[in-house]
């Protein structure tokens, strides 16, 4: 064992987890000194020693002692600076290797659809540049100018990117992106469940955005928001999510409405967030768009909208409600299996099926306990 791999991956995990040195001695049943000797490279644990501190961690043995691959082409911008940034960055990393190790091993590498994309557009930044982008990338995708788009994890997996939906318990983190350079394309979106299903289909279309505009922006050192740059993501998102004409076709149809009611409806037509309905309006309103619409919200509920909140959304953890409250809700509200991973779990599949990779290392690939992996077997079709 490495005792300097196992220091870095120590020093990484705890400060992720807010864990002083001492905290984790205690949970450990070690000295402060003994586990601060272990992160700071200078010695070099028993066994059993490392199972204790990953136990008190909350993580599994392997994470202590294996190396991560840093990434380097990656687009991973917050407001705030985050504790777990590194954290996420090697997860992502280890979720890249066994995503790629599988298409290696089964010859199903797919090829990206956007290369050489940003070739074709303005070279100049811009609001016009973003909505010329979306309407070229529906019209690469094949999505005529009319068609919601149902299935986006599905969409970007068609092209060539691959998808990560990964739960974080953060409402200051939604998603990044890794380029082709690196290991991807991939778009890594946070479906924490306090997070609306419609944040995550934004959040995946954002990060789409960047990838096919900001290419030259994806450096992991750089972590501070770029604001003209996020702007133009949230354009192409709204964009590509709901094409001009159709949109305007909808909002028109509404006019009778109250602008909640508006907004709400058009939101539901389309399966995005309230605020993809807002960016498109702000583009002709103006940026005062927002706070009258969170004004008319709270004359009609009362309520103050926080940064997290999605009106009238179905969150995952009521999907297993009975069937007659979900329908209640229809049909201004999503559920999680509108934002569904499909090709690594095939994958998987094939592998397992062609005796190519083990259960243990399957459940491993996907994240799961050895249980849910044989569950999860039991049911295929």
């Amino acid at each position: 064992m490495d005792h300097k791999i196992i220091g870095a991956n120590l020093r990484r995990i705890r400060e992720s987890k807010s864990f002083s040195q001492a905290e984790v001695a205690d949970r450990a049943g070690i000295s402060r000194i003994a586990y601060g000797n272990i992160e700071n490279g200078n010695s070099t644990p028993k066994v059993s020693t490392l199972q204790n501190i990953a136990l008190g961690l909350g993580v599994k043995l392997q994470d202590l002692v294996v190396p991560v691959r840093t990434l380097s082409k990656v687009r991973f911008r917050a407001e705030r600076k985050m504790k777990s940034r590194d954290n996420i960055l090697a997860e992502v990393a280890r979720w890249l290797e066994d995503f790629n190790y599988l298409e290696k091993l089964l010859n199903e590498r797919k090829d990206y659809f956007f290369h050489n994309f940003l070739g074709n557009l303005s070279p100049f930044p811009g609001i016009n540049r973003a909505r010329f982008a979306a309407k070229r990338a529906r019209e690469l995708l094949g999505i005529n100018a009319h068609e919601p788009i149902r299935d986006i994890a599905g969409l970007l997996e068609k092209c060539g990117i691959k998808v990560y939906p990964l739960s974080l318990v953060s409402d200051g983190f939604f998603g990044l992106s890794v380029s082709a350079d690196d290991g991807g394309p991939a778009v890594i979106v946070n479906v924490w469940d306090r997070i609306s299903v419609e944040r995550w289909i934004f959040s995946a279309a954002h990060e789409l955005g960047h990838l096919l505009l900001h290419l030259d922006a994806y450096n992991v050192n750089e972590s501070a928001e770029d604001k003209i740059q996020e702007n133009e993501a949230n354009i192409f998102a709204s964009y590509f999510l709901m094409p001009e004409e159709a949109f305007l076709s909808e909002w028109n149809a509404t006019y009778g409405l109250t602008f909640v009611e508006r907004v709400m409806k058009v939101k539901s037509i389309f399966q995005v967030s309230y605020k993809t309905v807002l960016y498109r309006l702000s583009d002709t309103a103006g940026d005062s768009i927002w706070g009258k619409f969170k004004n008319a919200y709270k004359a009609r509920t009362g309520k103050t909208l926080a940064i997290k909140d999605e009106p009238e959304a179905l969150s995952p953890t009521s999907f297993q409600q009975a069937p007659e409250v979900m329908r209640s809700k229809e049909p201004d509200s999503l559920s999680s299996s509108h934002f569904v991973e499909d090709r690594l779990s095939r994958l998987v599949r094939i592998a397992i099926e062609q005796d190519m990779i083990t259960l243990g290392r399957a459940a491993e690939i996907l994240r799961v306990d050895l249980d849910t992996m044989r569950d999860r077997i039991s049911w295929w079709v």
